[in-house]
This record gives C-alpha cells, sequence and structure tokens, in this order.
C-alpha cells in the first residue's frame, strides 16, 4: 500500500473504556509494571487502541519503547498490571487460565524474531506443533493425517514444499523464518502477531518475508499486528502506530 494512503505515522484511535465491537483486538489502558526487588520500571503507561479484521497493522517503536511487551500482552503472554485486552470483544483478563491456553493456542498466531523451531523436528512437525499442542491425544491421532496435509498445503505456499523433510539447521534464515509463520497460521489464528519477525534477517531476505506477510494480509485477509523498530516496514501496512517510552504517539 502506499504511503499517501496511509494514515498518518503516529497517528492511533484510542480505544474507548469499552471494546470495539468491530474490533477484533482491542488494547484498553494497558499498564505494566515490573517490579525488582525495592525498583519499579514502568514499561506500559496506558496503552489503548484497536484493531479490526483484515487490518495489517505496524507498531513501531525503539529497542525498550515498550512494543514487544504489548505483543506479550495481546497474545495472552503476560498479564497486564492494569488494563484489560479484549478478543472479539471477549476480556480475556475475565477468563481461566484454560480457557486462555485455547484462546492462545487457537485463535492466536505468533512470529517471532528468532524463530523458535524445535531442532530434533523436521520443517513439517514443527509447522503441525501448535495443532498438536492444541488438541487432545485423542484428537490428534484422529486429525493427524488432515493436519499433515494442510501444513504440507500450507508450507507449498510459502515456497518450501521440498523442505517438509529437512530439519532447521539443514534451512536458510528466510526458510527458518517461513516455517514460522506457516506454524503461526496453521490454525487460522483470528489474529497474527509478528514480534519483530524481519529483525534478524538480512534486508533482501526480510523484504521476502515481509511480502509473505503482505500476502496473507490481502488474499487471505489475515489480521496481522506486528511490531517493528524498521521504519521501511512501517511504510508498507495498512496502518501504523508509534509508541515510546511505554505510550502512544500522537495522542
Amino acid at each position: 500500500m502506499n504511503k499517501q494512503n496511509q494514515k498518518p505515522h503516529g497517528a492511533a484511535k484510542p480505544a474507548a473504556s469499552k471494546p470495539n465491537p468491530d474490533a477484533v483486538v482491542s488494547a484498553v489502558d494497558l499498564h505494566k509494571t515490573y517490579r525488582m526487588g525495592k525498583v519499579s520500571l514502568e514499561v506500559l503507561r496506558g496503552i489503548s487502541f484497536d484493531v479490526k479484521q483484515g487490518e495489517f497493522v505496524g507498531i513501531y517503536g525503539h529497542s525498550g519503547s515498550g512494543k514487544s511487551t504489548l505483543l506479550h500482552l495481546l497474545g495472552l503472554l503476560d498479564k497486564p498490571t492494569s488494563g484489560s485486552v479484549y478478543l472479539d470483544s471477549v476480556d480475556l483478563g475475565g477468563l481461566s487460565r484454560g480457557r486462555q491456553n485455547e484462546i492462545r493456542c487457537n485463535d492466536i498466531g505468533f512470529i517471532f524474531q528468532f524463530y523458535y523451531l524445535l531442532p530434533e523436528l523436521t520443517v513439517l512437525e514443527n509447522t503441525t506443533l501448535s495443532a498438536m499442542i492444541a488438541n487432545s491425544t485423542g484428537k490428534w491421532i484422529a486429525s493427524r493425517k488432515e493436519q499433515k496435509q494442510k501444513a504440507a498445503d500450507l508450507l507449498n505456499e510459502l515456497g518450501l514444499g521440498d523442505r517438509l523433510k529437512h530439519k532447521p539447521k539443514e534451512l536458510s534464515g528466510g526458510e527458518q523464518q517461513r516455517v514460522a509463520i506457516a506454524r503461526g497460521l496453521i490454525h487460522n489464528p483470528k489474529l497474527l502477531l509478528a514480534d519483530e519477525p524481519t529483525g534478524n534477517l538480512d534486508s533482501k531476505t526480510g523484504e521476502k518475508i515481509m511480502n509473505v506477510l503482505l500476502r496473507f494480509n490481502r488474499e487471505h485477509k489475515q489480521t496481522i499486528l506486528m511490531v517493528t523498530h524498521d521504519e521501511d516496514l512501517i511504510g508498507q501496512v495498512t496502518r501504523s502506530i508509534s509508541i515510546k517510552d511505554g505510550k502512544l504517539l500522537g495522542k
């Protein structure tokens, strides 16, 4: 998307005190403080925004701005000190731990900077891992063939059809990140969270990975929220938000 068609860089429309019913995910007045002995570190200072279905939202900020912490709260990898996260207008903080685990496994996909592929598993096995975790042993055995075929089709779409039996050490960095993308997309998540997805790659390979994400957003209407410190990537997304010292800019 051309930059002239974007909302101004840094402009973020705050969410109301209640979630936007049209939003896939809403952050409402999120605060996060870490306590280390007698010292308190306030990382997030009242973050509010919405992401609607089909958007590709980029959150831009330098190292230490709080962007990764924000992503961890939205993905149920951490809990806010105060404030709420809503997925399809459901307050995730009010759910049981078991229900939160189900949502994290089935409704949210993750892509990380360092891939986090298991070295002993093949490309196909790494991709189906989230499906294996999300299901009971019986359900996984019953659906294993279908899940493997789905994973193979997705990997083929990502240009990895001839790498299914390879181990991560046999892949380039860009190929490993594409496996991580497949793992994040295998269960058709409502929201895909990408934490510096090109940060561990050279610029040319990073551009290819960004094109993959843009294509899935465009062709599959996949809702994506990406955090990055790379302004070139921010120039390509549907909407951009800037964060500095734990606050959204332009409020």
